[in-house]
């Protein structure tokens, strides 16, 4: 069983009679298990999800090749619109407003603030196992993400309000779901998952676009600077060479490593595609906590 996946940038087919004999003498591909018996099956033009028999086609076991840029690319791509199709979240998408706006810059703060942190210990990590390639990626991670936290909290601030107590106070769930698997992921004695964590959030990065940015600007008022963050991490910042980066990584890796990564993916999009229900918050909600936290009502406090 194959389906395409529509959330990769590549072209896709699921046409049976081009699959597998189309593949059978091609050397540039690659695939890795992501789920019990769900398969990403990447080209250099084409990404397939498949769902093959065991022991009856080359996919049913674990890859072996090489890897090229573009085919690593598409397997990680792939990986993450597999994620996708299979997320089945019932979350109210959140409405755009500046109260909710103060939400998603308190969720930006708290996936940015450990980042920085965490890839110096998987640095160490990389080190401890002899994976010299690995530890100065992480190396380099850890100094790209310094700051980004700050911009966050000033953003907030530009709202009106008290930023460290606003991010003390609004601690989504979705954001400590994710830090408490690439937790897990640099704690490991191989911390190779973090480089999956770490490409699929970059990619969500980059599905921010300036018309976006343009869209929250348009929604604050004309003296509200709040859009630092979203500028810095988004496809108008530094993310389309981040994930060059990590990719062009990720392809020298031997092909059981590669099948980590496009796994770590995986996960990581499941946790982004199926956040908690109960991490909606209406305005309403909000507005009662952030109501007390106004600069203005702790100047007439003091």
């Amino acid at each position: 069983m194959e389906e395409k996946l529509e959330e990769s940038k590549t072209s896709f087919s699921s046409t049976r009679a081009m699959y597998p004999k189309e593949l059978a003498d091609l050397t540039d591909v690659q695939w890795a298990e992501v789920a019990p018996d769900k398969v990403v099956i990447a080209t250099k033009d084409r990404t397939w999800l498949s769902r093959p028999n065991f022991g009856k086609t080359r996919f049913a076991q674990p890859m072996k090749s090489t890897g090229s840029i573009t085919t690593t690319k598409n397997l990680l791509d792939g990986a993450i619109a597999a994620a996708k199709c299979a997320a089945k979240s019932s979350v109210r998408p959140t409405v755009l407003t500046p109260i909710s706006w103060i939400w998603q810059l308190a969720e930006a703060y708290h996936l940015s603030n450990p980042i920085s942190k965490l890839m110096e210990e998987a640095c160490i990590g990389f080190s401890t196992i002899g994976r010299w390639s690995l530890a100065e990626w992480a190396a380099h991670k850890a100094n790209q993400e310094k700051g980004y936290d700050r911009l966050a909290l000033l953003d907030i601030q530009s709202m009106g309000s008290d930023a460290q107590a606003v991010v003390e106070a609004l601690v989504p769930l979705a954001a400590e779901a994710l830090i408490d698997y690439l937790i897990c992921c640099v704690r490991d004695w191989n911390p190779i998952d973090c480089v999956g964590y770490s490409y699929k959030v970059e990619s969500l990065a980059m599905t921010v676009k300036e018309e976006y940015i343009d869209e929250v600007e348009i929604l604050l008022p004309p003296d509200v600077n709040a859009t630092r963050y979203l500028r810095a991490y988004s496809s108008v910042g530094a993310n389309t060479k981040h994930l060059e980066e990590t990719v062009e990584v990720v392809a020298g890796l031997a092909a059981k490593e590669r099948i980590r990564v496009a796994v770590a993916c995986y996960k990581t999009a499941l946790l982004c595609f199926n956040p908690a229900t109960e991490d909606w918050m209406s305005d309403k909600e909000l507005q009662q906590i952030l109501e007390p936290l106004k600069l203005e009502n702790q100047v007439l406090n003091q």
